[in-house]
C-alpha cells in the first residue's frame, strides 16, 4: 500500500494509511497508557491510579476510620462514576488488596466481611462486604485541601482528581508494589515503617550517607507474613542497583512428640505464598516419593495464627526432610526485587537511596505548598482584621452608614469611600450583624491581629530556609513513626560463605566510550582488532548521524569511573554500573546515570582504583588555567555531584589527569602550541579553588589536551585531518608555566588542527575515532619519531568533511588481525622553515616567560577563600 495518505473520492470517506506506521503508533500509545495510567506506582505516594482514586473517593465520601463502615458496592460505584473508566472488578480487586493484612504491611483500607485469605480463598462479592479508610490511610490525604498537590481533570472533564496524594509516610517502600506493564514490571517489597523513617531521617541529616550507612537503619524487607530472609547479598544488590533476588524461607520448628517421633511445625510462610496450594504441593511430593519420611500432614491454623503440622516417620531425619521441603516446595521462595516506579511520569529503576531522596524532595514540596497556602490565608485574614480595626475606630459612624443605606451595595460603597477600605474589607463589615458591630472588642481584634502577624512571620521564615522545611519533614515523619510504627516481623539470617553483588561481577578490562551527545557504554577490550596505520577502521558504534565519540579509555570493571563536566563538577560510578553494549549499539545516555543539569556535559573520565592522598588531580581549562588538588579531597562525592573547580563564566574544563605529585606535564593547544612544565609549579589548591595560568593563549586558540611526561616515551600528536607524528619528549624543553610555550605542530588547511596529544610508549596501540563513528586501532611503533617541526604521516584516512575527534592509548594486542594498507608519505620541514619557526619561538619567550606574580597572588587569595568556604560547609554538616 502507498505510504502517502491520499484521498480518493471514489472510496468515499476512506483514507488509506500505512498499516505498519498505524500499528506502531497505536501500540506505543497503548503502552504508554498502561505504563503511566494503570500498571506502575508513582515514586512519590507509591500508588497506582486505581488505588489513589479509591482512597480519594473514600475521603470525599467521608468514610473515615471513626465513621461506620459503608458497603463496598457504594465505594466501587462512586469510583467508577467519578474517576475510573474501567470495569468494576479492577476497582474491587484493588480495594480488597488494600484491606488484606497479609498483602500490605500497613493496610490502607479497613475491611469488614470476607476479604479473602492466605489460603487463596476469594473475597465475597462487593454487595456483601463493607469498607472504610484505615487510620494510617488518613495520613495519605492529610492537607490535600491546602493546595499541596496538583489536580487534573477526570475522564469526562467533569471533576478534578489529585495526580498524587500528599502521603505523609513513604508508602512505596512501606507497603511495596507489584505490577506488570508493557515490556516492564515492578516488584517492590514492603518494609518496616520504623526502619524506613529512620533511614529518611539519616538521609536528611547526612545527604552524603552511603548505602552501608542507610542499611544500618533499613535492615531489609519486612513482609506482612513474616518469614526468614536468607543472607544479605540479595538485599544489598537490590538496594544498590534497584534489582536483586531475595531468598525467603518459612519459619519451621522441629518438635519431638511423646512417642519419640518428630514433627515439623510451620508458623510463617514466604510473602504471597498460598497456604492451601503449599499443603497440596507437599502432599503430591510425598505421593510421588520425591520427599520421603513424612507420615502425616494437616493444617491447624486458626484465628490465633498459622500452624501447619508435618509429622515424620520414626526413622526419618527431620533436618533432611526440612531441606527437601525447602528445595521442592514454596516453603522457600525467591522474591525478585525490581524497584521500578514512575519519576516525573517516566518509568525508572532506582536504588534505595534514590527512592528515599525522591520521597524527601516530594515531602519538602508538599510542606512548601502547604506553608504558602497557610501564608496566603493568614494574609487574607490579616487584611480583613485591618478593616475591622478601622471599623472599630469609627464604630458609631459605621453603624450610622449601614442603617441609613438602602442596599448592601450602597453600604459597601459608602464605607469604602469614607474609610478608604477595599471591597473585601467592606464586605466583611456589612456581612456582620448589627449586634456584632456594636459589640466589637478592640482587645480581641488586636490580639487576633497580633497572632496573625506572628503566624505570617513564622510562615515566611519557614519558606526562606530549605533546611527548616526538611526539619519539618523529619519531625512529621517521627510523629508517624510514633503513632503507627511496630516491630519487625521478618527475620534476616546470615548465610556462611555469602558473596556480595560486586564479588559476583568478574574483574576484567573493558573499553568505556562516551559520545558527543552523551551516550556511554562499556565493551570488552578485545572488540577492537589492530590494523596497519592509515587503514579505514571498523564501525565501533551505531549512532545518530551527527554524533561522534569524544571520550575513550581502558578500565577494570571494579574501578571507580570519575566524570568531570564542563561546568567543573565531579561525579562517580563503579565501572560495572555502566551498561555493557554491543559493538554497534549506541549505549545509554549519561543523563540516565548522572544527575546532570541542562547544558552540562561530561568532558573527562578518569579511572580511579582508590582515592589515595598521595595522588593529585590536575585540571586544565580551555582558557589555559591549571589547577592541582589532592585526590582524597574528592573522596566524598555526593550523588548530585561535587564542585571540582571554580570556573570563569566564559571558560570550560578541557582536560583532567591523575598525577603522582612530581610529574611533568605537557599542555597542547588547537593551533599547534605546547608547553612542558613541572606540576609543582602549580602548588596544591583547595577543592573549589580557581587555579593559575598554565599557558598563554593567542586569540582564537584553546587547550585541546594535557599529558604526563614519562622518560623514554614519545609525544604523540594527531590532527583532525588524520595526520600524526611522534616526537621525543626531550624536544619539549621544560619551562615555567604561564608562557606561550613551544611550537608543537605547524597547523594549516592541509594538515588540520591539533585534536590532542598523548605520551606513548613503543609497544602501545593507538585507538582513533572519527566524527562518523569509525574506530581504528594501530601500532604506535608504525608511526615514525620525527622532530616537532615535522608534518608527520597519515595515521587515519578521512574522507570529505570527516574529521578525527579523539584518540586513546591502549596496551598492545599480540593476537590481532593485521590488514595491509597503503603507506602514507612522511614529511619534514626544510632547514629554512625550521629556522623561521625557531625565531618565532624565541620571540614568544621574550614576550612572556614564567608566571605572572599578580596571577599567583590572586590564586592564593581565591584558594584561601575557598578553603574557608569548605570549612564552613563541614561545620554546617
Amino acid at each position: 500500500m502507498s505510504n502517502e495518505n491520499t484521498f480518493d473520492p471514489s472510496m468515499g470517506k476512506v483514507i488509506p494509511v500505512d498499516i505498519e506506521k498505524e500499528m506502531r503508533k497505536s501500540f506505543l500509545d497503548y503502552s504508554m497508557s498502561v505504563i503511566v495510567s494503570r500498571a506502575l506506582p508513582d515514586v512519590r505516594d507509591g500508588l497506582k491510579p486505581v488505588h489513589r482514586r479509591i482512597l480519594y473517593t473514600l475521603y470525599e465520601n467521608g468514610i473515615f476510620p471513626d465513621k461506620p463502615y459503608r458497603k463496598s458496592a457504594d465505594t466501587v460505584g462512586s469510583v467508577l462514576g467519578r474517576y475510573h473508566p474501567h470495569g468494576d472488578a479492577s476497582v474491587y480487586d484493588a480495594l480488597v488488596r488494600m484491606a488484606q493484612d497479609f498483602s500490605l504491611r500497613y493496610p490502607l483500607v479497613d475491611g469488614h466481611g470476607n476479604f479473602g485469605s492466605v489460603d487463596g480463598d476469594p473475597p465475597a462479592a462487593y454487595r456483601y462486604t463493607e469498607a472504610k479508610m484505615s487510620k494510617i490511610s488518613m495520613e495519605m490525604l492529610t492537607n490535600i485541601n491546602k493546595d499541596t498537590v496538583e489536580f487534573g481533570m477526570n475522564y469526562d472533564d467533569r471533576l478534578k482528581e489529585p495526580t498524587v496524594l500528599p502521603s505523609r509516610f513513604p508508602n512505596l517502600l512501606v507497603n511495596g508494589s507489584t505490577g506488570i506493564a508493557v515490556g516492564m514490571a515492578t516488584n517492590i517489597p514492603p518494609h518496616n515503617l520504623n526502619e524506613i523513617v529512620d533511614g529518611i531521617c539519616m538521609l536528611i541529616d547526612n545527604p552524603d550517607a552511603e548505602l552501608l550507612d542507610l542499611m544500618g537503619c533499613i535492615k531489609g524487607p519486612d513482609f506482612p507474613t513474616a518469614g526468614i530472609i536468607m543472607g544479605q547479598a540479595g538485599i544489598r544488590a537490590a538496594y544498590a542497583t534497584g534489582r536483586g533476588k531475595i531468598t525467603v524461607r518459612s519459619r519451621a520448628d522441629v518438635e519431638e512428640m511423646k512417642n519419640g517421633r518428630f514433627r515439623i511445625v510451620v508458623t510463617e510462610l514466604p510473602y504471597q505464598v498460598n497456604k492451601a496450594r503449599l499443603i497440596e504441593s507437599i502432599a503430591n511430593h510425598v505421593k510421588d516419593k520425591k520427599i520421603e519420611g513424612i507420615s502425616g500432614l494437616r493444617d491447624e491454623s486458626s484465628r490465633e495464627g498459622m500452624r501447619i503440622v508435618i509429622e515424620l516417620k520414626r526413622d526419618a531425619n527431620p533436618q533432611i526432610v526440612l531441606n527437601k521441603l525447602y528445595s521442592y516446595t514454596q516453603m522457600q521462595e525467591t522474591f525478585g526485587v525490581i524497584n521500578l516506579a514512575l519519576v516525573n511520569g517516566e518509568p525508572k529503576v532506582m536504588s534505595l537511596k534514590e527512592m528515599l531522596q525522591h520521597y524527601i524532595d516530594f515531602q519538602a514540596e508538599v510542606i512548601r505548598r502547604r506553608t504558602e497556602f497557610d501564608l496566603r490565608k493568614a494574609k487574607e485574614r490579616e487584611h480583613v482584621l485591618e478593616g475591622l480595626k478601622i471599623a472599630l475606630d469609627f464604630i458609631e459612624e459605621v453603624i450610622k452608614i449601614i442603617r441609613s443605606s438602602k442596599t448592601v451595595a450602597e453600604s459597601k460603597e459608602r464605607l469604602m469611600e469614607n474609610f478608604n477600605l477595599d471591597d473585601i474589607q467592606a464586605t466583611a463589615i456589612v456581612q456582620m450583624r448589627l449586634g456584632q458591630l456594636s459589640g466589637l472588642e478592640r482587645i480581641k481584634i488586636e490580639q487576633e491581629l497580633a497572632d496573625i502577624l506572628a503566624k505570617v512571620k513564622e510562615l515566611e521564615h519557614i519558606l526562606s530556609d530549605y533546611q527548616i522545611i526538611l526539619g519539618i519533614v523529619r519531625d512529621e515523619l517521627l510523629e508517624i513513626k510514633q503513632k503507627y510504627g511496630d516491630e519487625r516481623r521478618t527475620e534476616i539470617k546470615a548465610v556462611s560463605g555469602e558473596v556480595d553483588i560486586e564479588d559476583l561481577i568478574p574483574e576484567e578490562e573493558c573499553v568505556v566510550t562516551l559520545t558527543h551527545y552523551g551516550y556511554i557504554k562499556r565493551q570488552p577490550v578485545d572488540v577492537y582488532k589492530t590494523q596497519k596505520r592509515g587503514g579505514r577502521g571498523v564501525s565501533g558504534m551505531k549512532q545518530r548521524e551527527e554524533d561522534f565519540v569524544e571520550e575513550l579509555f581502558i578500565s577494570s570493571t571494579h574501578d571507580h569511573v570519575v566524570f568531570i563536566t564542563n561546568r567543573g563538577k565531579m561525579y562517580r560510578l563503579k565501572c560495572y554500573e555502566i551498561p555493557e553494549g554491543g559493538k554497534t549499539s549506541k549505549g545509554m545516555n549519561i543523563v540516565n546515570l548522572l544527575p546532570l543539569e541542562p547544558e552540562e556535559k561530561v568532558t573527562s573520565m578518569l579511572r580511579v582504583t582508590e582515592f589515595d592522598s598521595d595522588q593529585y588531580i590536575v585540571m586544565v581549562t580551555k582558557q589555559g588555567i591549571v589547577k592541582r588538588t589532592k585526590l582524597d579531597a574528592y573522596r566524598n562525592i555526593r550523588k548530585n555531584g561535587l564542585i571540582a573547580i571554580t570556573l570563569s563564566e566564559d571558560d570550560e574544563l578541557a582536560w583532567v589527569r591523575l598525577t603522582s605529585g612530581h610529574s611533568e606535564l605537557i599542555v597542547a593547544t588547537k593551533n599547534g602550541m605546547a608547553i612542558r612544565f613541572k606540576e609543582t609549579d602549580a602548588r596544591p589548591l583547595s577543592r573549589s579553588a580557581k587555579g593559575v595560568r598554565a599557558i598563554k593563549l593567542k586569540d582564537g586558540d584553546q587547550v585541546v589536551g594535557m599529558a604526563r611526561i614519562r622518560e623514554g616515551a614519545t609525544v604523540m600528536t594527531v590532527t583532525d585531518k588524520g595526520q600524526g607524528r611522534r616526537t621525543a619528549v626531550e624536544e619539549y624543553r621544560c619551562q615555567t608555566r604561564g608562557g606561550f610555550g613551544k611550537i608543537n605542530y605547524k597547523v594549516n588547511e592541509e594538515k588540520g588542527h591539533v585534536v590532542g596529544v598523548k605520551v606513548v610508549d613503543e609497544d602501545d596501540d593507538l585507538i582513533m575515532i572519527s566524527d562518523d563513528g569509525v574506530i581504528i586501532r594501530i601500532r604506535v611503533s608504525d608511526v615514525s619519531v620525527m622532530s616537532r617541526y615535522a608534518g608527520g604521516v597519515r595515521v587515519m584516512r578521512v574522507q570529505g568533511d570527516t574529521k578525527v575527534v579523539t584518540f586513546a592509548r591502549a596496551e598492545h594486542e599480540e593476537e590481532a588481525e593485521v590488514q595491509e594498507v597503503e603507506q602514507a608519505e612522511e614529511t619534514e620541514l626544510s632547514p629554512e622553515e625550521k629556522a623561521a619557526l625557531e625565531a618565532e619561538e624565541n620571540q614568544l619567550e621574550t614576550q612572556m616567560d614564567g608566571s605572572d606574580a599578580a596571577d599567583e597572588l590572586l590564586a592564593h587569595a581565591e584558594s584561601m577563600e575557598s578553603q574557608m568556604n569548605e570549612l564552613e560547609e563541614q561545620k554546617d554538616e
